[in-house]
């Protein structure tokens, strides 16, 4: 037998390393299926994320990645997708080879995989690569509740093979976590009431994870929800392993159902902070004190029970205990606790784990966290492989530069870019490129990855893509070919018009290369805000309405070299990524013409007669119609879709769909029930235009009318209190059979640029 022993290990070295990757091998057999066959991949050993492409040398027209990691290997095969790009930098002579050989990709609309040649090209001269970091991260605990809230696994399953091919190794895994902590809740001896009084409505479960609110408006949180949600995170985290990725796992949190104090009435629980003016009896959270012997309990109760149901899949957990939410003392030693027994809870329950911490606790609560607090709370917990801080908003609030890089734990250099979802074009990709690069070779740095946290994903897809390729480079990406580049894999046909490329050229560098400090993030329309005379344009901050840019030089004539590249080339128009930016840069167009139209009407207000307004009001509302039919054109701007994404986990029971329905347009919304938070998550969808903006427009132009004509001075509360009663009103509506697309898009917007530019 010992003879045989050696080749044994051999055989079963090889059994694990195909066992790795055969999660590499489904995504070619999903997104590639006629080339199933032509690639072959092999791990092997060396130092972080590596690959190398090379042409297979026992047969033509088949292809070898060689790789570290299955994470590599990943990034290896889109690399090899992406290999006519190469070509295009290598031989600049012939750019018209790039186009003619049609450009690849996978994108938030779709995977465009198949349209690779049948016959494998040569890969020749070998394409290698390796990431520049160990991590390169996805999610932010709130994109739980305004992207993925209602999505079925078909939607995830693009979103994961999207994060796989370009190199994500780091996913947050928030989904079902419901399931596990009823499971805790009960077994600590509460009841279904006492446990259902504290968990929040489907689309608004990331807050409560986090602490911020409690309860539920519309309705308790039904058990089916509970258990469907389980069932998807089972889906999730497999396909998350099988593509070589560590998901970051929920844990215990410290937050607790009230009644819970009254079964351990000698624990200590403390009263959280309020939260955006919620009413108490929806926060003011209670939070089980970390050094409390029932806070490691319940920890090694989750996480075991976390453990029985995915696997021993993870040992990096997600865990944020004051996310907008002030703790109980400021003094450093309680803070230095907190954290020491919090970590000290976690492996307890895992001896391996590691704290994964969102650092936006540190820009919202900045009157807070002193330096001296910070270094306290980071110190409680000992070692550089203990914890790891996503450096949330690196692109425009940077901490790691304020913290010396956050007291030597390793964090990761993170772009957050799209508050509450919101939809206007904006980016930085100077920064975005340059950032990280500054950041990772600075004096006793820290970082240790890259990636993506915003709290939606809508639009702007070129800025999230750039990110997570520049961690694989160690400078900083050209940008000017980058987006040559880029432009001509996302339009893939023959004979690209040179206006395509130009409307791109004009957008990359002015609006999306935005230094304004005022506005760095995704700009929010000012018809999306509930109407009012002052303070709704020209804000500044995380939802700015301030427009950066000149539209006249920039939008306008990027959409019209985009209809003038249709109108060169017909094929851009069956093309799904071309018709989604034709349809986003008009729809950006009408809304800044909005604001033209906002200042006249309110300056006509301020100065003339009730005939006049109304007339200066009738374009307001009628740029809103325009609007939406515009975005009726587009599968990805219907209000319908997500309504029915909601209302699909109902299973046929009505009582159960209108429930959902409730909590998606709440969302959306008022947010809250009385409009804590309104309009925050608001979005420039064909069907929200029409059955809720452009009422609250026609009433507030009615209203001014009316307050002229009756020489009544203008009534604001009144007003906002209106808006109010149309938003509970709107939210209460319960859909109907939904309608598809209605509508060609190019038609919409040469009607849109003759109409209105």
């Amino acid at each position: 037998m010992r003879t045989y022993l050696p080749v044994l290990a051999v055989f079963n070295a090889v059994l694990v390393q195909c066992s790795e990757l055969v999660g590499i091998r489904e995504l070619v057999q999903r997104r590639l299926p006629a080339h199933a066959d032509s690639f072959t991949f092999t791990k092997i050993n060396g130092d972080g994320d590596v690959y190398t492409v090379t042409d297979a040398p026992e047969k033509q027209g088949r292809v070898t990645v060689e790789c570290t990691t299955p994470s590599a290997c990943a990034r290896g095969l889109y690399a090899y997708v992406l290999w006519n790009i190469r070509v295009l930098e290598l031989n600049r002579r012939s750019p018209r080879y790039l186009t003619e050989r049609g450009g690849l990709d996978i994108w938030w609309t779709g995977s465009r995989f198949e349209n690779l040649p049948p016959s494998l090209p040569s890969v020749g001269q070998p394409l290698s690569g390796s990431a520049i970091v160990p991590y390169r991260y996805h999610f932010n605990t709130v994109t739980f509740g305004y992207t993925t809230a209602f999505w079925s696994f078909d939607k995830w399953e693009l979103l994961l093979d999207w994060l796989a091919l370009r190199g994500v190794n780091l996913p947050l895994a928030w989904v079902g976590y419901e399931h596990v902590l009823v499971d805790v809740y009960r077994e600590a001896g509460l009841s279904e009431s006492e446990i259902s009084a504290f968990l929040s409505g489907p689309a608004f479960l990331p807050w409560n994870r986090f602490g911020n609110i409690q309860g539920s408006w519309g309705g308790p949180l039904p058990p089916q929800w509970i258990d469907d949600q389980f069932k998807l995170q089972k889906q999730i985290l497999k396909r998350m392993v099988d593509l070589g990725m560590t998901p970051v796992l929920p844990s215990f949190t410290g937050f607790v159902p009230r009644a819970l104090s009254n079964h351990y009435p000698n624990t200590s629980i403390v009263t959280g902070s309020q939260w955006a003016a919620f009413p108490t009896t929806l926060t003011n959270v209670s939070f089980l004190e970390p050094f409390d012997p029932l806070f490691v309990a319940l920890q090694k109760s989750f996480i075991s029970k976390q453990r029985e149901a995915y696997g021993n899949i993870s040992h990096i957990y997600t865990l944020d205990q004051y996310n907008e939410n002030d703790p109980f003392s400021g003094d450093t030693a309680y803070l230095r606790n907190v954290t020491a027994n919090t970590f000290a809870s976690l492996r307890a329950a895992d001896p391996d784990a590691i704290w994964l911490m969102q650092g936006w606790l540190f820009i919202a609560g900045s009157s807070f966290w002193t330096d001296e607090r910070i270094e306290a709370y980071l110190g409680g917990v000992e070692g550089t492989d203990s914890m790891i801080i996503l450096d949330l908003y690196s692109e425009a609030l940077p901490q790691w530069n304020k913290t010396q890089n956050y007291y030597g734990k390793p964090w990761i250099w993170c772009e957050l870019h799209d508050y509450g979802s919101t939809m206007g074009m904006e980016g930085n990709l100077p920064e975005l490129t340059a950032g990280p690069i500054t950041a990772l070779n600075s004096p006793g740095s820290t970082m240790k990855g890259m990636g993506l946290t915003m709290e939606g994903q809508e639009g702007n897809e070129i800025v999230y893509d750039i990110v997570l390729d520049q961690a694989w480079s160690p400078t900083p990406l050209n940008l000017s070919s980058y987006v040559e580049r880029w432009v001509s894999r996302r339009y893939q046909v023959a004979d690209l018009p040179e206006s395509a490329q130009s409307a791109w050229s004009i957008l990359s560098s002015t609006v999306y290369s935005n230094r304004d400090s005022k506005t760095q993030a995704t700009i929010k329309s000012v018809f999306e805000v509930a109407p009012a005379l002052t303070n709704i344009v020209d804000m500044p901050g995380i939802e700015p309405t301030l427009v950066p840019y000149d539209t006249n030089t920039t939008i306008l004539p990027s959409l019209q070299l985009l209809i003038r590249a249709a109108s060169e080339n017909k094929a851009l128009l069956q093309i799904p990524e071309f018709q989604y930016d034709l349809v986003d840069v008009s729809r950006q167009f009408l809304a800044n013409r909005f604001i033209d139209l906002y200042r006249n009407l309110v300056t006509t207000f301020n100065t003339s007669s009730a005939d006049a307004v109304a007339s200066d009001g009738q374009p307001i509302l009628d740029i809103l119609r325009d609007l939406d039919a515009l975005l009726a054109t587009n599968e990805h701007f219907l209000l319908n879709t997500w309504i029915d994404d909601a209302r699909q986990w109902a299973h046929g029971n009505e009582t159960y769909a209108a429930y959902l329905e409730y909590n998606a347009r709440t969302q959306i919304t008022l947010w809250g029930p009385n409009g804590e938070i309104n309009d925050y998550a608001s979005k420039q969808w064909a069907g929200l235009i029409e059955g809720y903006y452009l009422p609250r427009w026609e009433f507030f132009v009615e209203y001014m009318v009316e307050m002229k004509r009756s020489v009544t001075p203008y009534n604001a509360t009144f007003v906002s209190q209106k808006m109010i009663d149309m938003g509970q009103a709107w939210d209460r509506q319960v859909s109907g059979k939904s309608s598809g697309v209605i509508g060609d898009s190019f038609e919409m917007a040469k009607k849109v640029l003759e109409k209105w530019a």
